[in-house]
């Protein structure tokens, strides 16, 4: 995997995290909010030191991705319009999407090596916001975060995350654009399933 890619799972990885351990968001800003449990997201990346660490950690970090992170809004998007040709199965798609994800972010846990996230702008318009940092102190120059979050409830949820200028979601849409014109929906969700059983 490369180092681009890794950061990209990476980053993903870290706003999952953060919301995981967020407080009740009541009137604390989408910033305040990553802010207030990168302490706690750290001392949870510090941890994974094997792959029976990762294993030890699945089930709770599954259930992390489950409820503080807007899968169904990102396979959407990552459809584009193919979305409606889905027909009664969105909810297969999302299962799929959802498992495919979760083993892209299991496969990076190993990967932290006490880099730090530095908060530098962010904005927000009602329900949506931004807030852009940057991952320093790993190999290489600092990596651009931008996470796009929009407000669920009491929480902010992220729904995409932009990468040195790569979205996370556009990347995915391009990837199942590109297999869509050769294959069935079905055999994409087929594709994300064995990808996503290491297969």
């Amino acid at each position: 995997m490369s180092t681009k890619y890794r950061y990209l799972n990476y980053g993903l990885l870290i706003s999952v995290l953060f919301l995981a351990f967020a407080r009740t968001a009541g009137a604390e800003s989408a910033k305040e909010q990553l802010q207030g449990t990168i302490d706690s997201v750290v001392e949870v990346l510090r941890t994974v030191r094997s792959q029976e660490d990762i294993e030890r950690n699945r089930k709770s970090l599954r259930q992390i991705l489950l409820t503080r992170f807007d899968f169904a809004a990102m396979a959407q998007t990552s459809l584009g319009k193919r979305w409606n040709d889905l027909k009664g199965e969105e909810g297969e798609f999302v299962s799929a999407f959802t498992d495919f994800v979760e083993h892209s972010y299991m496969s990076t846990l190993g990967s932290y090596q006490g880099e730090k996230v530095v908060y530098d702008s962010d904005w927000a318009n009602g329900e949506s916001a931004e807030v852009d940092t940057r991952v320093v102190g790993g190999q290489g120059s600092p990596i651009k975060i931008g996470y796009k979050l929009h407000l669920r409830g009491e929480q902010w949820m992220v729904y995409d995350a932009v990468i040195d200028d790569v979205s996370v979601v556009g990347n995915y849409r391009a990837q199942f654009a590109r297999i869509l014109h050769t294959a069935s929906l079905e055999e994409l969700i087929q594709n994300l399933r064995a990808k996503a059983s290491g297969r």
